[in-house]
């Protein structure tokens, strides 16, 4: 039976992913320019250290000419912050947690994003004390796709990958999980419910689908 789930956070326990890109969309339109959604998933679930994916450069190329990055950067993380700060816990999270707790279930945090953002959203949302370990971009040399932060997470909660489900709601996620070796189930949000999860090992439209005990069973009969 796995003895841990660790979570994605962006998206999965709260959807920071809406705002932040509805905040870029913002400066682009001020700018007569616009940032396709098709562009911009490329980030989610890996980060801005990724490379994938550069906002900055994306306006300038429409622009031909340079951008003020830092007047941009401090007027969107504004803007951002604006609007996250009303964002709840998204539906399931809180029963999942009691339930695992209650279980005997380990609880991590395995994310792209930086501790500052993490440990900052877990501290306004009172659930940070229910996780034993957080990892995040800081943590590792590469962030997701790349297993590290799983591998970490894994490492610190003493489990090996089959004694492990992931929670993620981004292909970037999922990769990283399944390079770890671990079950992994996607929960799409409104800003990745149109990629593919193909690769996830079962999907659900929320976490508030299955119970935990329904979830460590689909990970007992998992091939």
């Amino acid at each position: 039976m796995p003895q841990g789930i660790i979570f994605d956070f962006d998206g999965l326990i709260v959807d920071t992913e809406l705002p932040e890109y509805q905040s870029w969309q913002e400066i682009y339109q001020s700018y007569g320019c616009s940032l396709p959604i098709s562009e911009w998933v490329a980030l989610i679930g890996a980060g801005y250290v990724s490379g994938q994916f550069d906002p900055y450069a994306f306006l300038e190329k429409q622009l031909g000419q340079p951008v003020d990055r830092e007047a941009i950067r401090e007027k969107r993380r504004q803007r951002s912050a604006e609007l996250q700060s009303s964002q709840p816990i998204l539906p399931g999270v809180e029963a999942c947690i009691s339930d695992a707790k209650r279980l005997g279930v380990r609880l991590g945090i395995a994310s792209s994003s930086p501790h500052h953002w993490v440990d900052g959203h877990l501290a306004r949302l009172r659930l940070g004390h229910h996780f034993e370990c957080i990892k995040c971009a800081d943590d590792v040399a590469k962030t997701k796709p790349d297993p590290e932060l799983y591998l970490s997470a894994l490492d610190a909660l003493q489990l090996a990958p089959a004694q492990a489900i992931a929670l993620e709601d981004s292909p970037n996620g999922i990769l990283a999980a399944k390079r770890a070796g671990i079950f992994c189930v996607a929960v799409p949000n409104p800003m990745t419910s149109q990629l593919s999860f193909d690769q996830a090992d079962l999907v659900l439209s929320s976490l508030a689908e299955l119970s935990v005990e329904e979830l460590l069973a689909k990970a007992l009969v998992s091939p």
